[in-house]
């Protein structure tokens, strides 16, 4: 039909011939499902908005950029400050080469440092979320707005595992806010929009689309990044990441470059982690967390195997700490956490992000797969902040004698010995790890492939508690006898902490 119109169009006898088959391919171009070959509809209705101009000049106002001041010690020169004569007009040049202190002294002068980045208000009358990076350890910080308003900026609360801080200033009016979006509804491909302060250049707008959500950039303990490819540079940190509906749906704040500049990988802060970070700085000052009181490993192929999970998910629970939520509700070391709060905990990393979000003093149900079962215990949550420093007062725990003995023949490759209060005290291994003493590891087996080294402690063989040597051969013996050809170890160094390792058992 379209080569039918275009040559009557071309070899029409009359301009009004010519104009209605031109008429007529633009109406045949507009039916739908009618686009030219080679050019999707899907492609012609998604395609990126002609312009953001509108867009961005409702967002500028509520995007500042952020300049720390710092006072620092300035090292002193290996050699005598020279002195100019009274009056010199080069006095001022020496002094900023050589700063003295307030007394006049070299030793102890400072110099104040300089920094910048971003922030956006998320309060008309003067709330200001940006990266913790950016203001810390400031003794100054200036908000400086669009218009060209300076306002100095009271630092409301931080939170460094998460790279949080939220700031007030006190405008003489209204500020222009904006709203915290839900993260949870971008999709890789979204059409996303940058504003920040890179390398100084204040309002600066990029454009560019959600490349992958939930990166794990090993930055911290909830890391679940936005990766976009908006140009973010050195200066963006903390600014916002917005969807095109005006909604902030992450905080800039870090960026993965070789040179230091823009390659089109940045990453973001979640606005749906950021926002309870934000609500609690703003009520408290400080972060309230849930905690559960246990450390948890990866759960690979070769530990579902050796536990006889279906697959590898969950989180694998290393130490619990005494007295914990966990200890209290009664998990062990050795379960797999699979849902916490009638959340599935798919794979190791959800777990603390999960237990962080939920209220402290809730009672949650937490399944656990133990010895080949699934189990349901009720746990009450605690306080991470409270939690951490329970730790690191805790001390040490008295444990029982046990009866001297000799080295018994290698298992696993590993030449075994019980752990007697003679060799406790020789290797200063803690009180309250229980186990068998490893004394070496044989080159080129699986348990040294696996990072086991002598002087770690055997705790337990596929759940099963060892006191002695002769208990893992037993364990050892019947794990083969039953055709299983991996021994999951539980191992614990001298200090107690413990981790879990699967070992090939050799035929």
């Amino acid at each position: 039909m379209l080569k039918l119109l275009a040559r009557r169009m071309r070899f029409g006898k009359s301009p009004a011939n010519r104009c209605l088959a031109m008429l007529a391919i633009a109406a045949v171009l507009a039916a739908p499902g009618l686009a030219p070959t080679g050019v999707s509809p899907a492609f012609a209705q998604g395609a990126g908005p002609a312009s953001v101009a509108d867009l961005a000049e409702r967002l500028l106002g509520s995007v500042v950029n952020i300049s720390t001041s710092q006072k620092v010690k300035v090292k002193r020169p290996q050699m005598p400050i020279p002195k100019v004569p009274e009056g010199s007009p080069f006095q001022e040049f020496f002094d900023d080469l050589f700063p003295r202190d307030d007394n006049g002294d070299d030793e102890g002068a400072t110099r104040n440092r300089q920094s910048l980045g971003s922030g956006f208000v998320v309060s008309e009358d003067g709330l200001i979320v940006t990266n913790n990076h950016v203001i810390s350890d400031a003794d100054e910080i200036i908000a400086n707005f669009a218009d060209g308003t300076k306002l100095v900026a009271e630092l409301i609360g931080t939170d460094p595992k998460t790279d949080i801080a939220v700031l007030r200033v006190k405008p003489a009016g209204k500020l222009t806010a904006v709203p915290l979006g839900n993260s949870e509804k971008s999709r890789i491909g979204d059409w996303v929009m940058a504003i920040g302060n890179p390398f100084g250049l204040g309002g600066s707008v990029s454009m560019g689309i959600v490349s992958q959500i939930g990166r794990d950039i090993n930055s911290g303990p909830y890391d679940n990044y936005i990766q976009t490819d908006a140009a973010i540079n050195r200066g963006n940190s903390g600014g916002p990441l917005f969807n095109m509906a005006g909604e902030v749906i992450g905080i800039n704040t870090a960026i993965i470059s070789p040179s230091g500049g823009s390659i089109g990988i940045g990453f973001a802060i979640p606005s749906n982690l950021a926002k309870p970070v934000v609500d609690q700085l703003v009520e408290f000052g400080e972060t309230r967390r849930g905690w559960l009181g246990v450390q948890i490993q990866l759960v690979s192929d070769e530990i579902a195997e050796s536990l006889g999970l279906d697959a590898a998910r969950g989180a694998l629970v290393g130490d619990v700490f005494s007295d914990g939520p966990a200890d209290q509700a009664g998990i062990e070391s050795g379960d797999v956490i699979l849902s916490f709060d009638g959340k599935a905990v798919d794979v190791m990393r959800d777990l603390p992000r999960i237990v962080a979000d939920t209220p402290v003093g809730k009672e949650v149900d937490v399944v656990v797969f133990r010895k080949g079962n699934n189990e349901t215990l009720r746990v009450t949550v605690g306080r991470l902040e409270e939690g951490e420093k329970a730790i690191d007062a805790s001390g040490s725990k008295e444990d029982e004698p046990s009866a001297d003995k000799e080295a018994d023949a290698p298992i696993l490759g590993m030449t075994l010995q019980e752990l007697t209060d003679e060799l406790r005290d020789a290797e200063a291994v803690s009180q309250e790890v229980k186990g068998v003493y490893i004394l070496d590891v044989a080159d080129g087996t699986s348990a040294a492939d696996k990072g086991v080294e002598a002087g770690d402690i055997i705790v337990e063989v596929n759940q099963e508690a060892v006191k002695t040597p002769g208990d893992v051969s037993a364990r050892v013996a019947e794990l083969a006898g039953g055709g299983r050809k991996n021994a999951l170890l539980m191992i614990s160094n001298k200090e107690g902490n413990i981790r879990f390792v699967v070992v090939r058992i050799e035929e």
